[in-house]
């Protein structure tokens, strides 16, 4: 897929349903979910499209070694998610707000652990030179968009709390794995862009 046929597919496309927990599931309405934002960030690379992730520090108390996109909460100063997004981004691994191209939005994506992210997704104008915050970031790579877009790559398990199964993707690409709200966030992407016109 080239950049202009994705362009065209997630402005046409929507999801029919939100990605969301089972309607049994309450969360805690007495510790309201803090907002966050993540970025999803794609860029052409040899003419492909590659996804960026990254890896978190294994120091951090927050989701230790996981993989991650840029991106955390929203502050005060933040005008809008997309803002969150973008600021973090450049916090993070040095993409300039300048360098990004934002398309638009996915579903929100709630967590067990408070959250409740908004991702946007973008294209990275030209390439750049990373600089990475050790303290947030360990290591920044990519994925071939081509890869996640096979749906064999892309798995779903279901496992039991409180008595109430909830779905929990997972996708292994080389040494990397993969799981929680980035590969739903990932899985709900793919979804959406190779889903056949209504």
């Amino acid at each position: 897929m080239d950049l202009v046929e994705f362009r065209l597919k997630f402005n046409l496309h929507s999801l029919h349903q939100p990605h969301h927990l089972p309607a049994s599931h309450q969360f805690d309405l007495s510790k309201p979910l803090r907002k966050a934002a993540v970025l999803i960030a794609l860029s052409l690379n040899n003419g492909e499209l590659e996804l960026l992730l990254t890896r978190r520090p294994t120091h951090l108390r927050s989701h230790p070694g996981q993989i991650s996109f840029p991106g955390g909460k929203v502050e005060e100063f933040d005008i809008n998610l997309e803002a969150t997004a973008l600021r973090e981004a450049q916090e993070e691994i040095g993409l300039l707000t300048s360098n990004v191209d934002v398309l638009g939005i996915l579903h929100d994506h709630k967590t067990f652990t408070g959250f409740d992210i908004t991702p946007v997704v973008s294209i990275v104008k030209q390439p750049f030179t990373p600089i990475i915050d050790p303290g947030e970031v360990d290591e920044l790579f990519t994925i071939p968009l081509s890869f996640l877009l096979d749906k064999d790559n892309r798995h779903t398990q279901y496992f039991s709390r409180n008595g109430i199964e909830y779905p929990v993707h997972f996708i292994p690409y080389k040494s990397y794995f993969i799981w929680g709200a980035t590969a739903a966030m990932i899985d709900q992407l793919c979804r959406l862009i190779t889903q056949r016109d209504a």
